[in-house]
Parts: structure tokens; sequence; C-alpha cells
């Protein structure tokens, strides 16, 4: 799994210009899933992400989690972090993993970050979002589960 974390005051998720996710300060998430995942990559993803120490402490150092601020988090599915342009112009996929599988790890990291006690939006599965970010700092960090298992 690949995650792009963005440290955010405000985002949004807009499907039809209406929003249907909207978090205060927190984390902005999309969400990459490789075909070969599992729920061992997801647990990690998640667990990184909600304890990752990029909010400022008093002293303005990035010391505090996600959950030490009691933050937001907002996942956004996003196949398109495994596109492939090492060849030709237009990105191959062909590591994302197949549409259904996806679907449901992504909806095991959106159940297990909730029972982590982190309040969590999400964009919807599949459709044309827009995403609206305010990138706080800015601070964005890439976590890669492959780099692990």
């Amino acid at each position: 799994m690949r995650a792009i974390v963005q440290r955010t005051t405000r985002s949004t998720v807009v499907i039809n210009n209406e929003v249907t996710a909207a978090i205060d300060e927190g984390l902005m998430v999309l969400l990459g899933i490789k075909s070969g995942d599992t729920e061992n990559e997801a647990r990690y993803i998640i667990d990184k992400l909600i304890n990752l120490r990029i909010f400022p402490d008093e002293a303005g150092k990035m010391n505090l989690s996600l959950l030490d601020i009691k933050g937001e988090l907002l996942l956004v599915s996003q196949f398109t972090l495994y596109g492939d342009v090492r060849k030709g112009r237009r990105p191959s996929f062909t590591e994302a993993e197949l549409p259904d599988i996806a679907e449901h790890l992504f909806n095991y990291c959106v159940n297990y970050a909730k029972l982590c006690g982190v309040k969590t939006e999400v964009g919807i599965f599949g459709a044309d979002m827009k995403i609206n970010i305010v990138n706080d700092g800015p601070c964005t960090i890439l976590l890669d589960s492959e780099k692990i298992f």
C-alpha cells in the first residue's frame, strides 16, 4: 500500500458539486492498494498514519500524532498511486489491485482507523471526486508498506 499523507487544517471531498466528506485539523490521505496487499499492510499503514508525529507541540516541533491532537482522518482511495510511467507517456496501472479486492481492503482500513478511535471520513470508492485540501505547513509524507513487507 502507498499513502500520500498531508497534514491539513481543512479538507473536503466534493462529488457532483456536493460536499460528501469533510474534516478539520488532521490528515488527508490518498491511499493506493497494490495487487497482493493484505490486511497486514492495511493495519501497518493505519497504525503508521495515526501515530506519525507530524503535528507541532507547544514548542513548534513536529512531536505530536493524530491521536495526540485528537485530529480527524480523511481517506480517499487512489489507484493511480500505482501508475507506472517508466515506458511511454500513458500510465499503466497493472500493479494496482482489482477494484473488488481494493474496495474490501480500503473499507478494512476505514474500519480499523475508526476502531482505533479516530474520527474518519471517506471519499466514495471509484467516484469522480474533487478534493479540496488546505495543506498545513505544507507537510506531505509518503508511506509505502512494500518497504517493510
